[in-house]
């Protein structure tokens, strides 16, 4: 998807300092309400609008969720991959 098919809905950052965003991808999207946060600690959290997910710790470990009929996988120190539900690396 284009970086152009969105629409902003807020931004902002909280008192702790933790920064969010929500995005609008329209009636097309899976997940239509997308959003991303990132925190002080370092760690993340992205929640895409073809239904995928993603989280960091901000200590080296992530997770990243497909859209449905994927399976997670799960790295460390930055490195991660995914696989298609019929298992294949991408």
């Amino acid at each position: 998807m284009s970086d152009k098919n969105y629409t902003y809905k807020s931004s902002g950052t909280n008192s702790q300092g933790n920064h969010y965003c929500s995005r609008d991808y329209g009636s097309d999207a899976t997940n239509q309400n997308s959003y991303h946060y990132s925190n002080t600690d370092g760690s993340y959290y992205y929640s895409n609008s073809d239904g995928s997910t993603y989280h960091n710790d901000g200590q080296g470990s992530s997770t990243y969720t497909p859209p449905s009929g994927g399976s997670s996988s799960t790295g460390s120190s930055g490195e991660s991959s995914s696989s298609d539900s019929s298992g294949s690396k991408k």
